[in-house]
C-alpha cells in the first residue's frame, strides 16, 4: 500500500520561529522538539522510519534499500523498490515531488529548486526509477505546496543563466509593470516531469510565501529578518 503526504507547518511542538511542524535540524530549532516532529510524521504516515538526506542542491538522486541515518547522504532526490520505508524531503519555497510506479512497486521524491530542476534532478529521479523496473508513462508525480511565481521575484542575471540553460523558457518568466523578472518554479517542474514521460501529474498545495502561517518560506523569513523551519514531503509502501 502507498501512503503519501505534504505536511505544512500546523501541528508539532517547535516554538518561537521555527513554531510548528519543523523537521529541520540545521536552522537551529530545539533538536528534541525536531525528532518529535518527525517521529509524530513517520506515525501519521504509518509507512517505516523516514529517510531524509542532505540536500545540497545538487542533481544527485539516491537509490534506498535500507534505513540510513537523518542526513548522512549528500543528495536531492531517493527512489526506492524496499518496503516499509517513508522517504522524506524538506522544502521552504523550493517545489517537493513525489513520485510513484504503483505497478512496479517502486516510489521516489526529489527536492527541486530552480537549480536542481535547471540542471536535471527531475530527469535523473525518473531514470533512476526506471532503473529498478519502473516505467515513465505509469509513473504519477505530485507537487506541494511551493513558492509561487507572484512571490518569486529573481532578476534579470537569474533570467539569463537560467535561459543560457533553456533557451525555450522565456515563458516561465513574466515581469511586472516597473518591477524585476518573476520565475514560475512549479511551471518549470511540471513542464519538466512532462518532458521526462510522467503523463500524470497534481499539484498540492499554495504559496508558501503567500501563506507564512500555514507553510515554512525561507525567503518570506528573510524579508522578514527573521529564521524559518522546514516542512516534509513523505512517501512509503508499507
Amino acid at each position: 500500500m502507498l501512503r503519501h503526504g505534504f505536511f505544512g507547518r500546523a501541528g508539532g511542538v517547535s516554538k518561537g520561529e521555527f513554531e510548528g511542524l519543523n523537521v529541520s535540524l540545521s536552522m537551529g530549532d530545539d533538536p528534541a522538539a525536531v525528532d518529535a516532529n518527525r517521529q509524530a510524521i513517520a506515525a501519521t504516515l504509518a509507512s517505516g522510519p523516514l529517510v531524509i538526506l542532505k540536500q545540497i542542491h545538487s542533481t544527485r538522486v539516491e537509490t534506498i534499500t535500507a534505513p540510513i541515518a537523518p542526513g548522512s547522504v549528500d543528495a536531492d532526490a531517493m527512489v526506492t523498490a524496499t518496503p516499509g520505508l517513508a522517504l522524506g524531503i524538506l522544502t521552504a519555497d523550493c517545489t517537493p515531488i513525489l513520485f510513484a510506479d504503483p505497478e512496479a512497486g517502486i516510489i521516489g521524491a526529489a527536492h527541486a529548486g530552480w537549480r536542481g530542476a535547471a540542471d536535471g534532478i527531475i530527469g535523473n529521479t525518473i531514470a533512476a526509477m526506471a532503473a529498478l523496473g519502473a516505467e515513465p508513462s505509469r509513473v504519477r508525480a505530485a507537487i506541494g505546496p511551493t513558492i509561487s511565481r507572484e512571490n518569486y521575484e529573481v532578476g534579470d542575471q537569474f533570467r539569463a543563466d537560467f535561459l543560457a540553460l533553456h533557451p525555450g523558457g522565456a515563458h516561465h518568466f513574466f515581469t511586472p509593470s516597473g518591477g524585476k523578472a518573476h520565475f514560475d518554479l512549479p511551471g518549470f517542474v511540471i513542464e519538466q516531469l512532462h518532458a521526462a514521460g510522467v503523463a500524470g501529474v497534481e499539484q498540492v498545495g499554495a504559496c508558501t510565501y503567500a501563506a507564512p502561517e500555514r507553510y515554512f518560506s525561507h525567503r518570506y523569513a528573510t524579508h522578514q529578518h527573521t529564521r524559518t523551519g522546514r516542512q516534509i514531503a513523505v512517501i512509503g509502501m508499507t
